[in-house]
């Protein structure tokens, strides 16, 4: 909602909340109960610096949702006031305070008209660089090499430079954006494998609620420097046939005051303490679950597929980008404990970061309380393992699809009693709705593929 600047400086919005349509957002209230307050947040007010015009100056806010008629208490549907503020108490109970960071990959293309899909052998859609050959895909429309232009071909597109990347000055406005008017701090960006725009920016690691919050703000800004540069922003995980599709791996430790509780010096294989080990375990153990939460649309599960670097079995290794659960390996030492975490690699930008990093710390607390053993490091490309010696080592794989993952979810406790009844209601009805929509739904590729029957 929109509301002029006298309904903040007057106080009375953060005292009172703000009246709102709660029937009116999808998974919140039925329509018979709709009344509900947003209380916003005065720590995450942000000026919007890409509003020029003095006159029209705005800023954004964040908040959570509260129930109507003097409740002063998150409503049980929002992911942000109740669902990650319980996980974070949840820890919290045990000692341990969460820390996060996110890696938000995304792609930027020049245009995409979803009505003219078509299916084209030899061209790929018109991204970031505008001048990217791929291979045969089903694209949003034709995209010609201009004389003098630059080949991405697919899959090798990671770390390229300018000329052949052209996304540069998008990335450094919307880093330069966030760091000074959003509060985060940027570590890196640079352009991501897939051919056609697609790209990563990278901030720095905070708590639970902070770092989701960062990650609503990190979307906003890139798809409105994006129009800005007359390029889209996209978050969808997988837009790109035959090419690699954008993840959101999450990188996770657990504290206790200053001292990072997942760091052993004494452990040879990767410096991961006992408890770490557990973490990983019970994340392991509600993998095929948590898919339904961190993965939580249809185009998810055309990522999660063999040969596009995104995880699809469930197991744990140290530097390994095969594995789901992974933990970095790039410094040894005391010196730097701090870095010591867990990367879980089943997660996208699709998401909703409140739920996904709330189900994702509630899984490895329970791998804690449980004392959940991950069993044995797999250090070889899983990829590349037969069918035959992944069943010896005990490898299961991931949902295959959204209908999958929502079964899954289902039937685990944990994820049910993190989300709430009401959220893990919502999600499995809303996405099962997905779920069959997707499935009735005439492709263009169904066309070209069985028109001749």
């Amino acid at each position: 909602m929109v509301l002029p600047a006298r309904e903040y400086l007057s106080g009375a919005a953060f005292t009172d909340g703000i009246g709102f349509d709660g029937s009116s957002v999808r998974g919140f209230k039925s329509i018979e109960e709709s009344d509900m307050i947003f209380m916003p947040d005065a720590k995450t007010l942000a000026i919007m610096p890409w509003v020029t015009d003095e006159a029209q100056k705005s800023a954004i806010i964040l908040g959570d949702a509260l129930e109507a008629f003097g409740g002063k208490e998150p409503s049980v549907a929002d992911p942000r006031g109740y669902v990650a503020k319980r996980a974070v108490k949840m820890a919290k109970d045990m000692g341990y305070t969460g820390i996060f960071a996110p890696e938000l990959e995304h792609f930027v293309f020049t245009s995409i008209d979803p009505t003219k899909l078509t299916w084209d052998l030899w061209v790929s859609p018109k991204g970031g660089e505008g001048d990217s050959w791929g291979a045969p895909r089903v694209v949003p429309e034709s995209n010609e090499i201009k004389p003098g232009g630059f080949i991405l071909r697919p899959k090798e597109a990671y770390y390229r430079t300018p000329p052949e990347d052209t996304t540069v000055d998008y990335r450094n406005e919307a880093s330069q954006v966030l760091e000074d008017y959003f509060g985060l701090t940027i570590e890196k960006h640079h352009h991501e494998v897939a051919t056609v725009g697609q790209v990563e920016i990278d901030y720095k690691y905070g708590e639970l609620v902070e770092t989701a919050d960062r990650a609503m703000y990190f979307k906003f800004v890139c798809k409105n420097i994006a129009k800005k540069h007359g390029l889209i922003a996209t978050f969808m995980p997988k837009p790109i046939y035959l090419d690699n599709a954008s993840g959101m791996h999450v990188h996770s430790s657990l504290w206790k005051g200053k001292e990072n509780v997942m760091y052993d010096g004494k452990d040879e294989y990767a410096e991961l303490s006992q408890i770490g080990r557990y973490y990983v375990g019970g994340i392991l153990a509600h993998a095929k679950a948590l898919t339904a939460v961190c993965c939580p649309t249809v185009s998810s599960y055309k990522r999660l597929v063999p040969g596009f670097e995104a995880p699809i079995y469930v197991m744990w290794s140290r530097r390994n980008r095969s594995s789901l659960a992974r933990i970095p390996l790039y410094y040894k030492g005391a010196g730097f404990a701090a870095q010591k975490r867990v990367e879980y690699r089943g997660v996208d930008p699709s998401c909703n970061p409140y739920l996904a990093f709330s189900c994702i710390i509630a899984a490895g607390l329970d791998g804690i309380k449980k004392k959940i053993d991950p069993g044995n490091p797999v250090d070889e490309d899983v990829y590349k393992l037969s069918k035959a010696k992944r069943r010896e080592l005990g490898i299961k794989e991931l949902p295959t699809t959204l209908k999958a993952a929502l079964d899954e979810m289902e039937g685990d406790e944990v994820i049910k009693e993190t989300l709430g009844s009401h959220v893990f209601d919502a999600h499995i009805e809303l996405k099962t709705n997905d779920w069959n929509q997707y499935c009735l739904y005439v492709s263009p590729w169904e066309i070209m593929k069985y028109l001749d029957c």
